[in-house]
């Protein structure tokens, strides 16, 4: 069955290749990026295989700036005024390593971009996604407990620690989020893709060249798409034991996860 599929930062890595896959098998999909040329390219990568492959589904651009909570807002009212409904929803854009940690509001970009922006794009698109939609967020393997003061921009954090705050913070909101829609919503997951795979990212991060990115780019379209897996929601796949598996214990804290998720309703509210 051919879905619609939304992509965040679809051209690089993990959602570049995610995109790729899923193209080749005729869905629908609509692809973030940030940048308008890189954007452009993958839309002609994507259209070929396309036209090669299966002569049906359809790519769709849509360009914002995951980093400024106004862009994801306004990428949000886009993508309801073009579409009615939503499959899947993928928030797959990262970041990890930048040369300036903050962003124009203030936040630390790798919260804005990792935690706050998929958070806040979930919620926008809410009236799009149906009991059968999908939501599939990715985590990390490197997760630590959530400092609430650098979440809200107030303390500044070396590049792993943010990082590694903001993947535990992504767990945290998918798995509660969940757990209030059980039964009458949406299907959500959290994801550890697969450590230091073959993206920009690590490249830049790390200097290792990484796994083959196919690794990750398959578990989120199995996420996404296979049959059978509602009964998982609101768990956390570990990519790289290949399973289910239990998160760090913060993501099973509930007043921790509200506490988080209060904060960032409130940011969010405040930059209005």
């Amino acid at each position: 069955m051919k879905k619609t599929i939304f992509i965040t930062g679809a051209t690089d890595g993990i959602g570049l290749a995610t995109a790729k896959m899923l193209a080749s098998q005729g869905h629908h999909l609509l692809i973030h990026g940030r940048n308008s040329k890189k954007l452009d390219n993958v839309v002609t990568q994507l259209s070929g295989l396309l036209t090669k492959e299966v002569n049906q589904g359809s790519v769709q651009p849509y360009l914002a700036d995951l980093s400024v909570l106004s862009e994801v807002k306004a990428l949000a009212s886009k993508i309801k005024r073009d579409h009615d409904n939503l499959d899947v929803l993928i928030n797959n854009a990262g970041v990890f390593k930048v040369s300036e940690p903050m962003t124009p509001d203030g936040l630390d970009v790798r919260f804005s971009v990792n935690t706050i922006a998929p958070f806040l794009l979930t919620q926008q698109l809410d009236s799009l996604l149906g009991k059968s939609s999908r939501v599939v967020n990715l985590s990390s393997a490197a997760q630590a407990p959530v400092n609430i003061d650098a979440l809200r921009g107030k303390t500044k954090l070396a590049d792993m620690a943010a990082y590694s705050q903001s993947k535990l913070a992504v767990a945290m909101w998918t798995l509660s989020l969940a757990k209030r829609n059980q039964g009458n919503g949406f299907t959500l997951f959290a994801v550890n893709p697969g450590s230091l795979l073959a993206s920009k990212m690590v490249k830049e991060g790390f200097g290792v060249a990484g796994q083959d990115i196919n690794i990750g780019a398959k578990i989120l379209i199995r996420l996404a798409c296979e049959e059978g897996l509602e009964n998982r929601s609101g768990q956390y796949f570990d990519n790289d034991i290949g399973a289910f598996a239990s998160p760090h214990p913060d993501a099973l804290d509930t007043s921790r996860a509200a506490e988080l998720i209060n904060t960032m309703n409130d940011v969010i509210s405040q930059l209005q």
